[in-house]
């Protein structure tokens, strides 16, 4: 059973009461006027809930972030003794440390929230550097020229990616090994750098992500419905995702492409590819810890049920 925080125990626990009522109502005689499409409904609509309810729960890290980056681009003093871009290094940090001393998020989760925040502190300092975006604002709490709540950023991507696993219990059938999906991983984060340099590879890499990937299907619990569904379907819609929170995080100021630095635009599409490259890093050091697991058995499934 996934280790849930005790708020999302109450969750499921409160999609469990839900669900065997209705399945209650439907062996009642005295109800037999409902009926079946009205019962699909009900439980429909209970499962649908806890996917939200769960989604914005793994989302919480990186959707505080961004509300804080939105709130201070609207309202934030320019006269104020403290630079925005402290403040957010800031808050972000007090949004980290809350989620722990209220157990919101687990220790095993922070040790790859970290890991996050330092690889992509490094990319952000080498592509700054090279020119790919920038940051505006001064500040103090700075590495390099890079504000310090960007890695922040990153291990919002990596809180999600962790809490997914865990709060819909992700299993997968023919999942690649490890050792194969690390090398592609490592590949991608070296084209993010050499690209600058040498030709850029990702069209190579976009195929061997298909190529890697391609027979994986991933099994999802909500409640007690469990979907599934190709892998790579589930890399897109995220990196769609990720996306739409960076055109919200530049209209923001958290950070400026060269297209943006003469007014807000929206972020290009072509950047969806880039965000389905860090995803497969993403994902790759996710399973490092929270080693990927094939489906349970029937019976499994039969003794898990309340």
């Amino acid at each position: 059973m996934a280790r849930f925080t005790p708020l999302e125990q109450r969750i499921d626990e409160w999609a469990h009461r839900r669900l065997d009522r209705v399945r209650g109502a439907a062996a009642n005689p005295q109800s037999a006027s409902t009926s079946a499409r009205s019962q699909r409904l009900r439980t429909w609509a209970i499962e649908f809930t806890v996917f939200v309810l769960k989604q914005a729960w793994a989302c919480v890290f990186g959707g505080a972030l961004l509300a804080v980056l939105v709130l201070t681009r609207l309202w934030y003093p320019e006269s104020a003794a403290l630079a925005r871009n402290d403040f957010l290094v800031l808050a972000a940090l007090a949004i980290q440390v809350l989620m722990v001393v209220f157990k919101l998020e687990t220790l095993r989760e922070l040790r790859v929230i970290i890991l996050f925040h330092i690889v992509g502190t490094m990319m952000e300092i080498f592509k700054t550097d090279a020119g790919s975006w920038t940051y505006e604002g001064d500040g103090v709490l700075h590495i390099f020229g890079v504000p310090l709540y960007s890695g922040f950023m990153y291990a919002a991507v990596g809180s999600y990616m962790v809490r997914v696993f865990r709060l819909f219990e992700l299993r997968f059938d023919r999942y690649p090994r490890r050792w194969i999906t690390a090398i592609v991983a490592t590949l991608i984060y070296i084209n993010f750098f050499s690209h600058h340099f040498i030709v850029d590879v990702r069209w190579f890499l976009f195929a061997a992500i298909v190529v890697v990937w391609w027979r994986t299907v991933m099994h999802v619990r909500v409640s007690r419905a469990r979907f599934r569904m190709p892998v790579l379907v589930a890399f897109v819609l995220v990196s769609i995702f990720i996306w739409i929170a960076e055109n919200v995080a530049t209209w923001s100021n958290a950070w400026v492409y060269p297209n943006q630095s003469d007014g807000w635009e929206l972020v290009s599409i072509a950047k969806l590819g880039s965000w389905l490259l860090l995803m497969i890093v993403s994902v790759v050091l996710v399973t490092w810890v929270e080693k990927p697991r094939p489906p349970e058995s029937l019976s499994e499934i039969a003794q898990q049920q309340p």
